[in-house]
């Protein structure tokens, strides 16, 4: 990946994958600082490039008493104190072409999400920020129609773009990675794989989207021996009592050995 894409993300001599990680939602401000702690202090020691990730909204619920946030400006002035701390760079996901203006003021990257990416307005909105545009794949979309989706931000005179995968949908309930696609969407983009939503089994029988976290390692391992240039995880340090899409974020306390993992089989791949 072309790191210079994304402001504020360190260099390193290493060649590794870049990580887009944080929890679903920003649910406070103590909790965002305490997993952006973290997670800096581990990809620091193993030289990967990091980007805080973290939903200022969820508007993408299952019910209508899901949790949705704290409010907009109050997580967005979270996610830049999280940026000016520890000087990194934040991602998070919008939902309206009236977001991208406003998240835009707050964060280095904008995301679209999955079910949105074919919603022309919004990814044009999000490129004529100027933003980095991270275009999440479309469960119901191919890898080659990612292409038209890359060509849309392009056409704003917008080359800071990035495709993540997260899954093609099998069925009603579950999602598979069809890694075939990495090595497509890489001719057009940068291309990331989310292995915590690809895991995800949406609207369960109670309303509540389910997951298989315990598939995370093999996913990601999967991801790097295939060529992604980046791995997306949502974690946070309590997932059963998080307040959005716990049942498929990995624990922050597991994640170290993970990306240690994940470094080791980079390394491989680069001596190949």
């Amino acid at each position: 990946m072309q790191l210079n894409l994304i402001p504020k993300i360190k260099h390193t001599t290493s060649n590794n994958f870049f990580l887009l990680a944080g929890p679903c939602a920003i649910e406070g401000e103590e909790m965002a600082m305490l997993i952006a702690e973290k997670i800096v202090a581990i990809t620091s020691r193993l030289e990967i490039p990091y980007i805080f990730k973290g939903s200022f909204k969820k508007a993408n619920r299952s019910r209508i008493d899901s949790f949705t946030g704290i409010g907009d400006e109050k997580a967005l002035k979270i996610l830049r104190k999280v940026s000016e701390t520890f000087d990194i760079p934040t991602v998070t996901d919008i939902h309206e072409v009236s977001d991208a203006a406003m998240a835009a003021e707050y964060v280095d990257v904008l995301q679209i999400p999955a079910f949105l990416v074919r919603q022309t307005d919004l990814v044009v909105a999000a490129a004529n920020t100027g933003k980095v545009v991270n275009l999440k794949k479309g469960q119901f979309m191919s890898p080659e129609s990612m292409k038209h989706a890359v060509t849309k931000v392009t056409d704003c005179n917008n080359e800071q773009v990035l495709i993540t995968d997260r899954g093609t949908m099998f069925g009603y309930q579950d999602m598979i990675v069809d890694f075939r696609g990495i090595p497509t969407m890489k001719q057009y983009a940068p291309v990331v794989l989310d292995v915590t939503h690809s895991l995800q089994q949406p609207n369960q029988s109670a309303g509540v989207t389910g997951g298989r976290p315990e598939m995370i390692s093999t996913i990601a391992r999967a991801g790097i021996a295939t060529g992604a240039d980046g791995i997306f995880i949502e974690t946070h340090f309590d997932p059963a009592n998080a307040k959005s899409d716990g049942a498929n974020m990995l624990n922050l306390n597991l994640l170290e050995k993970l990306l240690t993992d994940l470094v080791a089989i980079r390394k491989t791949i680069n001596q190949l």
